[in-house]
């Protein structure tokens, strides 16, 4: 009996009980809300929520005006504000009138303006400690007190749930101490650099979310249905598939995370995406893929995809509208898996320039076709053997962070004029043995070796395979404003294809062989011919 009446009090102390099982849920908020907290502002309206008795009737203000009430059904109550100007500080009162009476809950120093959502593995875990001029970066941080962090704890789950089960954040106000927690814990840095440079061209609050863990596959946080539209069948992966997979690298310099991730299907979307639908968010950044070079690789053209269309409608739904369904969402193409082979230039696996590709849905660049109002950060060129985390612990998160926003400028905010993609072919004319590509802009060309650029090479016109050995490479012999000349000598056969950077570690640190004109944007990696998204022209 003792042990039933301590359960009860502690069921009523949590607020863990649903009112149908004979316990009042207790009156709060969901989660993620709390003091300090940033609300979405302008036309896409912020929805709060939370937990009452069951019948009772919720009424939430801001600074005692816009009045919206709801019941509480099924122990749920919610709310969507009219629209609000970026600002505040506000104080946000909701009140909860039920058989019992009438109780209060305030939160205080409320912001609206712009929410982004930060998703992904480890190097969008790694924290503001890690990066390069980390004393400088925490030093700075006081300095943005309307750019405020969240972050949800590390939680997964075999079913979809409505809340967060724990959170490792609540919402704060940057310091030193919030932003230098640790080595790959609260908060990220990348994340962070993106809503300070943000702010800085916005002049207005900036939220941020953090939902990451180190070492998972996109499958982990993709939904059933992204899985069955990509004919993935659900719980594939085992525990004991997932003891016998290989850490990415296998070099004795390359960090190891202390836990490697969960790597079971849908169970982080479960636990730490679904918990977050109901908030109104402007848009997204991600920084993942790494993990599935070796986990279905060659079906992350569709999951990648379709998890970003699966997240944006999921989204819109759970804000009763509010959050666009077409979202921008940007996403950083990765860079290296590990230093330490011959010639310190990476693995002779072409599992990262294949999972390059496919982050773009083979389309070599983004926002494209199948990828809309996306935008994508190369960072091919952001190596750095000398991490203490591995080389595929970059530690030039500054440098991501300000192409992202270069992406965000252009795609979320339809800025005119900002340059947000590195160069990209247009045309491919092959001459004889003479091959001509031109570019979507003007180039800057430096550091050619020989075979950064490889023909495919086939005794039929038919294209050969990204991993097939049937590439030679295609000397550069000259560059002029948009176009780059090749010769195909070294392709006694048919020349089918091209491809560019096709390899692990294709450049040195912002030394690739083709970027913008201001030298600020690489060139993607692409794969252009019968193949190829981007297909090209033969000129008998």
């Amino acid at each position: 009996m003792e042990s039933l009446v301590v359960l009860g009090v502690l069921a009523i102390i949590c607020g863990l009980v649903h009112p149908a099982n004979g316990f009042e849920e207790r009156f709060r908020f969901a989660s993620y809300y709390g003091d300090h907290m940033v609300l979405q502002a302008g036309a896409g309206s912020a929805v709060i929520w939370g937990y009452g008795a069951e019948g009772a009737t919720v009424t939430v203000s801001v600074e005692g005006k816009d009045k919206h009430t709801a019941k509480v059904l099924d122990g749920i109550w919610s709310v969507t504000l009219d629209p609000v100007k970026p600002g505040g500080p506000f104080t946000l009162t909701a009140e909860h009138l039920s058989q019992a009476g009438l109780t209060s809950l305030n939160l205080t120093d409320v912001l609206f303006g712009d929410v982004w959502l930060c998703g992904g593995q480890s190097n969008m875990e790694m924290t503001l400690s890690q990066v390069l001029n980390a004393s400088e970066e925490l030093a700075e941080a006081s300095k943005f007190p309307d750019v405020r962090v969240f972050s949800a704890a590390l939680e997964q789950s075999s079913t979809e749930l409505r809340d967060l089960a724990k959170v490792a954040l609540p919402w704060s106000i940057p310091s030193a101490k919030v932003l230098g927690a640790g080595n790959f814990t609260q908060f990220s840095a990348v994340c962070w650099l993106f809503g300070r440079y943000l702010y800085e061209r916005l002049r207005y609050p900036v939220g941020l979310v953090e939902s990451c863990w180190g070492g998972t596959p996109v499958e982990a946080w993709s939904s059933h249905r992204v899985l069955q539209r990509c004919g993935l069948v659900e719980d594939t992966i085992g525990n004991n598939h997932l003891a016998t997979l290989p850490p990415i690298s296998s070099s004795p310099f390359e960090y190891v995370d202390r836990v490697m991730g969960p790597r079971f299907n849908s169970v982080l979307w479960n636990a730490m995406i679904h918990p977050l639908l109901n908030m109104t968010i402007k848009g997204a950044i991600w920084y993942q893929g790494e993990d599935n070079t070796n986990y279905n690789l060659d079906l992350y053209n569709c999951t990648f995809p379709a998890m970003i269309d699966d997240w944006r409608l999921s989204f819109h739904q759970g804000s009763a509208g509010q959050t666009s369904a077409v979202f921008p969402f940007g996403f950083v193409q990765v860079s290296l898996t590990t230093a330490g082979f011959p010639d310190n230039q990476g693995s002779p696996s072409d599992a990262f320039p294949r999972l390059r590709w496919h982050q773009t849905a083979d389309f070599g660049f983004a926002p494209n076709p199948r990828m809309k109002n996306t935008f994508m950060a190369v960072s091919v060129d952001l190596v750095d053997p000398s991490s203490p985390w591995g080389s595929i612990h970059p530690r030039y998160k500054q440098d991501v962070a300000r192409r992202l926003i270069l992406g965000a400028r252009a795609v979320a905010y339809g800025e005119k004029g900002v340059s947000f993609q590195g160069p990209f072919p247009t045309k491919v004319e092959l001459e004889g043995n003479i091959m001509i590509i031109t570019f979507s802009q003007k180039i800057t060309a430096t550091h050619f070796n020989k075979d950064v650029f490889e023909v495919c090479c086939s005794k039929k016109k038919t294209a050969c395979d990204v991993s097939s050995s049937g590439w030679a490479p295609a000397p550069v012999f000259n560059v002029y404003r948009n176009m780059v000349f090749l010769t195909t000598d070294n392709c006694p056969d048919e020349v089918s294809g091209l491809r560019y950077a096709w390899k692990d570690w294709p450049c040195d640190w912002k030394a690739c062989p083709l970027s913008s004109a201001d030298r600020v944007l690489p060139a993607p990696p692409f794969v252009v011919g019968p193949q190829g998204a981007g297909g090209w022209t033969i000129l008998e």
